[in-house]
């Protein structure tokens, strides 16, 4: 187990109706909040509504910024960072999936910093301050409600890109599994696919022994992989969704990474997707991850045989480990296809056409490698879309 510091700052509120109490906790940071969210479903199912009376009910002030899209773009975090430092926002609240509260902790770092935020981005600069940020969750998915990273589009160029810093944990995150309900199936789908995701690039990892992690991060797989079709199938189902959002906070909460550092090669390489045909994200992972996998398989054959065996059930092939291992990937495929995922790049409308320009803008045309299980470069990186088709 590699030596490690674990600090996450984020209040957790979880529950039915925990909406109500955003105004009390907002009030106690600050009088003056810029509301954050999407393309407007939070009207359509009430929760605006709800939000706004509590807001108004602790005696806060509200300045309204919509529309923010999949993939959050940079335009609109530049807009925010100007109302902000115009209206004298103290807080800032995004009501939503992973995309608002990423955008919102883009206008966090920004706001207090003199040259573009987009320098955070790109590791020119590292954020000195920041606004607070906190968030009213509507999908389970991107786990950015209890993380310290945001990802952000800039439309020019089509880059997509992370930001990491202590400064953007959410002072607190409210988790009502009941604001779920509504969520059509591709965004469900979608959603179990990135959570998939953050387990899994947490848990392909050089470190040895990690027992405690790889059978919390096991389980957690599991538990996503037992309420995935409960979710989809009965949309109200509270226990499961409420299974489901927990594990998604708890998959991209820094928990799952201690004493050990997670690969994250399949979520840069998914970026390229997204940033060039603003895909879903967890849709890009589902056709990346699989493609990586069978590309790094022979790098710790024991440990593809030990996901097969412990999340999959495989029956494990003693006299040949490779065989459990396809085995296991094959029913990640399987089950990510089952809830109505592709796992084939021309499924999301992706060809070849762009696999080298994708290549050399996840390395830096060749000059940096990414993932940390199995240093990839350029060739590799080119080699694992091509596996993806």
């Amino acid at each position: 187990m590699d030596n490690f510091v674990f600090h996450n700052p984020t209040k957790i509120i979880f529950g039915r109706g925990t909406e109500a109490k955003v105004g009390a906790e907002a009030a106690a940071i600050s009088k003056k909040v810029l509301l954050h969210y999407g393309s407007g479903s939070i009207k359509k199912s009430g929760l605006f509504d709800r939000v706004m009376a509590s807001l108004k009910a602790a005696g806060v002030t509200v300045v309204e910024l919509g529309g923010v899209a999949p993939n959050p773009r940079l335009s609109l975090v530049r807009e925010g960072i100007k109302i902000c430092r115009e209206q004298k926002i103290g807080l800032i609240l995004a009501v939503g999936g992973g995309s608002a509260i990423d955008s919102a902790k883009g206008i966090a770092v920004g706001a207090p910093y003199q040259g573009d935020v987009w320098d955070f981005y790109t590791g020119v600069a590292e954020p000195k301050e920041a606004l607070p940020v906190a968030t009213v969750l509507t999908i389970p998915a991107a786990g950015s409600e209890a993380s310290n990273g945001s990802v952000v589009t800039k439309e020019e160029g089509q880059f997509k890109r992370p930001c990491n810093s202590a400064l953007t944990y959410p002072r607190f995150s409210i988790l009502n599994p009941e604001l779920a309900f509504t969520l059509p199936k591709n965004q469900v789908a979608n959603g179990i696919a990135d959570i998939m995701a953050h387990l899994l690039e947490r848990y392909f990892v050089n470190a040895k022994p990690v027992e405690l992690t790889d059978r919390l991060i096991e389980a957690t797989l599991r538990t996503v992989i037992d309420v995935a079709h409960r979710v989809l199938l009965k949309h109200d189902d509270y226990d499961a969704w409420a299974e489901l959002m927990w594990s998604g906070t708890v998959a991209h909460n820094n928990l799952l990474d201690t004493g050990r550092s997670g690969d994250w090669a399949s979520h840069d390489i998914e970026h390229e997707l997204s940033g060039i045909y603003d895909v879903a994200h967890g849709a890009g992972l589902a056709t990346v991850f699989p493609a990586w996998m069978k590309f790094v398989l022979k790098h710790d054959m024991a440990r593809f045989v030990q996901f097969a065996v412990r999340v999959w059930g495989v029956d494990q092939s003693f006299f040949n480990p490779e065989r459990t291992a396809l085995e296991g990937i094959a029913r990640l495929e399987a089950f990510w296809s089952s809830i109505g995922l592709a796992v084939r790049l021309p499924g999301i409308g992706i060809g070849s056409d762009r696999i080298d320009e994708m290549a050399a803008k996840c390395t830096k045309n060749g000059s940096s490698t990414v993932g940390n299980f199995l240093k990839l470069g350029k060739a590799e990186v080119a080699a694992i879309l091509k596996l993806a088709l």
